[in-house]
């Protein structure tokens, strides 16, 4: 798995109107291929008349799946634009789909890749990116007349601190990235003088704002 991966915060929209069309922007996370089609049948119920509802998504570690749908905009000036959106922002698991109401005018095949490129990177600055971080769940067990000076200096290294258990020692939960265990298991056995018990948890992904 990977140790670190951008991808969008939530499920997230933005409209703007250019040369009186409508485009209207939305985007969500999808783990899989289905969760993405899902979302994109979701839009396309909620603007049945629109005159177009375009998408673009990628999935998967490595973004083996990756798809792109102009939904009747002439080839490649919808769909396409999206997608390379969303991968140069380097984000995975993303899907958006952009609903058009047309307004009249044409925008030309230039006209509708600009529309479309920056309807997915304005909805994108709207709903936010996230990183996640695959992190081990390292648990610190110690006298409770450490326990001050332990919570401070977790603190002050920036270590991510995730609870706190008050039993026959005080049990301490910190986020490591992975791949920095050891590192953070001698930091803490010299903190402590060696007065530390220290075992690796579960690993899970953590997410930080951009």
């Amino acid at each position: 798995m990977l140790s670190s991966y951008y991808t969008v915060k939530a499920y997230g929209e933005h409209e703007q109107i250019l040369q009186k069309s409508r485009f209207i922007g939305y985007i969500q996370r999808a783990e899989t291929e289905e969760e993405a089609q899902a979302f994109i049948q979701s839009i396309k119920k909620k603007h049945p008349s629109a005159n177009h509802n375009c998408s673009a998504y990628l999935i998967g570690e490595n973004d083996h799946i990756q798809k792109a749908n102009d939904d009747g905009e002439p080839n490649g000036t919808a769909g396409l634009p999206m997608l390379e959106v969303l991968k140069k922002r380097k984000l995975k698991n993303t899907v958006v789909v952009i609903t058009r109401y047309f307004g009249g005018i044409k925008l030309g095949a230039g006209g509708l890749i600009r529309a479309y490129g920056s309807t997915t990177s304005k909805v994108l600055d709207a709903t936010g990116i996230v990183e996640r971080q695959r992190m081990t769940m390292m648990s610190s067990a110690f006298d409770y007349h450490l326990l001050g000076k332990v919570e401070n200096e977790i603190r002050n290294a920036h270590y991510l601190l995730k609870g706190i258990e008050y039993l026959e020692k005080v049990i301490i939960t910190t986020a490591v990235r992975e791949g920095e265990e050891e590192q953070f298991s001698k930091w803490l056995i010299n903190v402590t003088a060696g007065q530390v018990e220290i075992a690796a948890q579960d690993k899970q992904y953590i997410e930080t704002e951009l």
